[in-house]
């Protein structure tokens, strides 16, 4: 095998260019982090707003929530008011019972008197 030697000169071109590439490359690797570093905050400020965005829509769910649920709260309140079943159909036996349609008005109780008056009057006269 034969050994090439190479004279001073040429191994410093030979360094000095592969120290060229080797800036070339890192010129470009830098560029490239750059580039990445700066697509990184573009997204992470986009997801923060959207962040921001999702976090102000719970807040309002929650808020929306709440009030549904103090409005449930309220209905179920109301209804323990209403008359149960129970309690109507007690109230509809004593009305059937006492049948308020077969009550008499006040003009019919007059008459009624006046009536007994008449027959009485005449009953006496005989």
């Amino acid at each position: 095998m034969a050994e090439q030697t190479y004279s001073p000169e040429e191994i410093l071109f030979d360094v000095n260019s592969r120290v060229r590439d080797l800036e070339g490359k890192y010129n470009l690797l830098r560029d490239r982090v750059l580039i990445i570093n700066n697509n990184m905050i573009e997204e992470y400020k986009k997801t923060l707003g959207e962040l921001k965005i999702i976090n102000d829509d719970i807040r309002e769910i929650k808020g929306d929530i709440f009030k549904i649920k103090e409005s449930i709260r309220h209905f179920i309140k109301e209804m323990e008011l209403f008359a149960r079943k129970e309690d109507v159909q007690f109230l509809e036996k004593y009305i059937n019972l006492w049948n308020p349609m077969k009550f008499v008005t006040e003009d019919d109780v007059v008459k009624i008197v006046e009536y007994h008056k008449k027959g009485v009057k005449k009953d006496h006269a005989r």
